[in-house]
């Protein structure tokens, strides 16, 4: 597989190597079988992309936000849902419920090197676009109709490479294009680690930068008027319960981690 990526999108080779190395462990915590089969096309080694705190903030915001979408798909089995800046992700395949409809969103050199790893499946598809315009919006609008639901946005590794003002923009899209609702997941970056980003274990060997950082998710919710913080959750939550560590850095560091917020709007 011949793989030609930008420098943030180069960064979803980090939960892919991290997904892939853990599924193969003996008590692996999650299993994602087609990152394995990606990592071993692509024939890369995976030692630069997957260290120990990426490695554990990669599985708890996996845990985590599966936790969340299987919560939501109980509650609501026709849900249309968008994973912006999607990468090599297969949550799909973890959460589906037979009912769900899926969008897998990316820039294009990102979708092309997807499409080369992931076949056409049902109730899933594959667009090429930018977050930050919104050209995809019809299509996903046309899989509301009939469906009597808000649209549950996923934005998992992207903010962080998003200046505030993208990130209102973003907001404004979502709002804009689905007026009558909706929900975003949004991974949040700390302010400490945007500032200290030369020091992060695996994005500093990508060329890729951290534009911007946080301390609360109600930062974003103040950028543009009807987005509500509905609450936010640190990795530490999850990080600290499987190694001696992780529980230190969490309570050496607590603001050092990113967290899950939810927003929701209309």
């Amino acid at each position: 597989m011949e793989l030609q990526l930008g420098d943030v999108q180069t960064t979803a080779l980090i939960p892919l190597a991290v997904k892939a190395n853990e599924t193969l462990r003996k008590n692996a915590r999650i299993s994602d079988p087609k990152a394995v089969e990606i990592i071993k096309a692509l024939n890369i080694d995976t030692e630069q992309y997957d260290k120990f705190m990426s490695h554990e903030g990669v599985i708890a915001r996996t845990i985590m936000l599966g936790r969340q979408l299987e919560e939501i798909i109980k509650k609501t089995p026709d849900a249309v849902i968008i994973n912006v800046g999607a990468g090599f992700d297969d949550r799909f395949s973890r959460v589906d419920n037979g009912r769900i409809a899926w969008f897998d969103l990316d820039l294009p050199d990102s979708i092309v090197a997807r499409r080369k790893a992931f076949e056409d499946r049902d109730r899933v598809t594959m667009i090429a676009g930018s977050a930050l315009e919104d050209d995809w919006c019809p299509e996903v609008a046309a899989a509301l109709a009939g469906r009597n639901v808000k649209p549950v946005f996923l934005a998992e590794g992207l903010f962080m490479y998003f200046t505030l003002d993208q990130i209102r923009t973003f907001l404004e899209i979502l709002k804009n294009n689905f007026p009558d609702g909706g929900i975003l997941i949004a991974e949040q970056n700390s302010k400490l680690m945007q500032k200290n980003e030369k020091h992060h274990d695996t994005v500093k060997n990508t060329n890729a930068h951290f534009m911007s950082g946080t301390d609360s998710g109600q930062e974003i919710a103040d950028l543009t008027d009807g987005v509500r913080l509905v609450e936010e959750h640190s990795f530490n939550e999850e990080m600290r319960k499987y190694s001696i560590r992780a529980k230190l850095f969490a309570t050496l560091l607590p603001k050092m981690n990113d967290r899950w917020a939810t927003f929701e709007w209309g």
